[in-house]
């Protein structure tokens, strides 16, 4: 069975549940909210609903239920690869079912049959001055693609509302087919001289962008593979993930929904955290000249927290361990660069900012995240250049974000529209509800 036939096998039975639920329980109250979440960008707040992923204080992220030590294990991989497919990995999304080798399979030459990217896309991109933000190259190269929604054309013809769905997953298999060839050919034009590399049709998804960027060492296919599985999806209330879900609630086409996406995906306190984290770690080996001592790494994080700064790459809002990501990333870099200065650095940091952020106090959570991390290995890897970093992030959080946009669909969820009160009447509300 593909996965396309797997998914339409479990359509109609979710669709009843959600609709069921809908009728059944609407005035059930099951969370409540204060000032500081209204006030406070509406944090914490149970309002969204996904079945592709969720974040677990003390387990971290589960994809489908399974932990990431579990997808690892558990979903198909090629002989001698470490890192699973993938495409195996999307299957389990979008289905919440773990794929046989062969299924796996399907999907990645499912992908490589839709992979052609349209010229226009990179008339688009050289039409740029090279000294564009590469996250503004990819978002306008997405934008682009519009043009081909099937989903669009589908809607102007008049489909129904049960086939949103179906004419979703076109346009979410055409589109992520092509992302990492537009990701790598945005970094070979900008960074390496213009000089793409064109796909090689024998390759895997994650593995085939690796080749496309030009990094030689294998290994680094297999890094690839794991970035994108990592950074796929972190439930919905994120900034990327939210914005695509509400774009795509007024039946916007993938493309329109993840260009905003990856908009939001671009600001500082979203998806450049990583190279936040990178540039502290770089700038400790500065001043040190080189790797620190645990002594000398416990003063320059004093310094930074008496400074008023934080430590980037440290605590979580959710979380309340060693972010498994982070876990995963360093359980690669112990194997493939354990050698490497940067990653004894990150290492040392490791070793020594929890204790200082216990002491300090002021962290719900003293753990490093997957943040802290990623940065180190792209580095090691000769991708020095900081600001593509989120291309890379946007790359892999395409995955979750469609396959949660595909069930949005798939169930009939409405368009999202909060209702909003002025600052007078939360004052009058919050002043009496206290007495």
């Amino acid at each position: 069975m593909s996965l396309k036939e797997k998914l339409a096998s479990k359509i109609p039975a979710a669709r009843d549940r959600y609709n069921k639920i809908r009728k059944e329980y609407g005035n059930v109250v099951i969370d409540q909210v204060t000032v500081a979440q209204v006030a406070g960008g509406m944090r914490g707040i149970k309002c969204l609903l996904t079945d592709i992923s969720y974040l677990d204080p003390y387990e971290g992220i589960r994809f489908r239920g399974y932990t990431i030590p579990e997808v690892l294990e558990k979903l198909p991989r090629r002989a001698g690869a470490e890192v699973p497919l993938v495409g195996g990995f999307y299957y389990l999304l979008l289905t919440g079912d773990l794929p046989t080798m062969e299924e796996a399979e399907e999907v990645e030459a499912e992908w490589k049959a839709r992979g052609q990217v349209p010229e226009y896309v990179y008339d688009v991109l050289r039409s740029q001055p090279r000294d564009t933000h590469p996250m503004t190259m990819f978002a306008e190269a997405v934008l682009a693609m519009q043009r081909e929604s099937v989903f669009a054309k589908r809607y102007a013809e008049g489909m129904r509302r049960e086939e949103y769905w179906d004419a979703m997953y076109e346009d979410v298999m055409n589109f992520l087919a092509k992302l990492p060839t537009i990701g790598a050919y945005i970094y070979r034009m900008k960074y390496r001289s213009d000089t793409p590399i064109p796909p090689d049709p024998e390759l895997d998804w994650g593995s085939n962008f690796a080749h496309m960027m030009g990094v030689p060492d294998p290994a680094y296919r297999e890094l690839m593979k794991l970035y994108f599985i990592l950074h796929s999806d972190h439930e919905s209330g994120n900034v990327s993930a939210h914005t695509a879900h509400l774009v795509a609630s007024a039946l916007s086409d993938i493309y329109y929904a993840w260009a905003a996406g990856l908009c939001g995906l671009a600001g500082p306190l979203h998806g450049l955290a990583n190279q936040e984290c990178l540039g502290w770690i770089l700038g400790v080996m500065e001043h040190f000249g080189g790797v620190p001592t645990k002594e000398q790494m416990e003063q320059y994080a004093w310094d930074t927290l008496n400074s008023g700064r934080v430590i980037p790459g440290y605590g979580h809002a959710v979380l309340r361990q060693t972010d498994p990501r982070y876990k995963s990333q360093r359980e690669f870099a112990l194997k493939h660069c354990p050698d490497d200065p940067v990653f004894q650095t990150v290492s040392c940091a490791y070793e020594v900012i929890p204790e200082v952020l216990k002491k300090h106090g002021k962290a719900k959570n003293p753990w490093p995240n997957v943040d802290a991390h990623s940065g180190c290995l792209q580095y090691h890897y000769g991708v020095k250049e900081f600001d593509f970093y989120t291309v890379l992030f946007g790359i892999g959080r395409a995955l979750g974000i469609s396959a949660n946009i595909i069930w949005d669909r798939a169930v009939g969820q409405p368009i999202e529209r909060p209702k909003s009160i002025t600052t007078d009447m939360m004052e009058e509300l919050a002043k009496g509800a206290k007495a």
